[in-house]
């Protein structure tokens, strides 16, 4: 199983996440807000074989942070992982929504000189926009859009696109969330905790809790968890597929 959006580094206390990523065996993508972040997390998980780091600016960050550019740049050929990236139109943040613009289109841009790149996507009300860059830039890489909320045509759309959909234990909480999830092509469904920014029982999420959303997909398709965890599988498998990706 997976956890495809955990930002490992920013949880108070490392010795408990890692020893979940270790335990449970789960491939775990570790997210940055800030290029800055980068090889600290790297160095942070070197010891974790199912563990990769992904480069990112966070865009409720962009604005303090997009000096850190040339740096997304430089690091940019040491991972095939971008994330997290994005655009946020939430109150306090919608203001700022050309440097964000700006800063989401140069990592794209710089993206598309590759051709493994795998982006886990902001996109809190900001949906339309978003799609629209990665309309524009269709050779930055899969995109996985993390915790995703919108419309069902919004969610068409991102479908067409080729988008993928990482969904976690706190967005089964909201039934917002649960009819987003409710439309979702199984074969692009993806699984995230955003630990340590979401708690399980009132504690810290972690990877292994991501069971929580394999268990309500068993339920809502009406088939055995088994039968959900081989598709989860096949899509992570998929996703990872470098030769795919080529020729996509």
């Amino acid at each position: 199983m997976m956890d495809l959006h955990c930002h490992v580094d920013l949880y108070p206390d490392h010795d408990i996440v890692l020893k979940d990523i270790e335990r449970s065996h789960y491939y775990v993508l570790s997210v940055t807000t800030v290029p800055s972040a980068f090889k600290g997390t790297v160095a942070l998980t070197k010891d974790l074989n199912n563990c990769r780091t992904a480069l990112g600016l966070h865009p409720q960050l962009a604005h303090q942070r997009y000096n850190e550019l040339p740096l997304f740049d430089k690091l940019c050929p040491k991972t095939r992982y971008i994330g997290e990236i994005g655009l946020d139109g939430s109150k306090g943040y919608e203001e700022h929504m050309l440097i964000q613009k700006k800063v989401l289109e140069h990592i794209l841009k710089k993206c598309s000189e590759f051709n493994d790149k795998i982006l886990t996507i902001h996109s809190l009300n900001a949906v339309d926009k978003v799609l629209d860059l990665l309309n524009i830039y269709p050779d930055a890489g899969r995109s996985i859009l993390h915790w995703f909320l919108a419309t069902k045509k919004q969610t068409d759309r991102a479908v067409e696109l080729g988008c993928y959909f990482s969904v976690g234990p706190a967005m089964l909480n909201s039934a917002r969330a649960r009819k987003v999830i409710s439309w979702l092509p199984p074969d692009k469904i993806l699984l995230e905790t955003d630990g340590p920014f979401t708690k399980v029982e009132r504690r810290l999420s972690l990877p292994s809790d991501v069971t929580l959303v394999t268990r309500y997909l068993s339920d809502i398709w009406g088939k055995p968890l088994s039968h959900v965890n081989s598709v989860l599988k096949s899509n992570l498998k998929t996703l990872l597929d470098k030769h795919r990706l080529e020729h996509s």
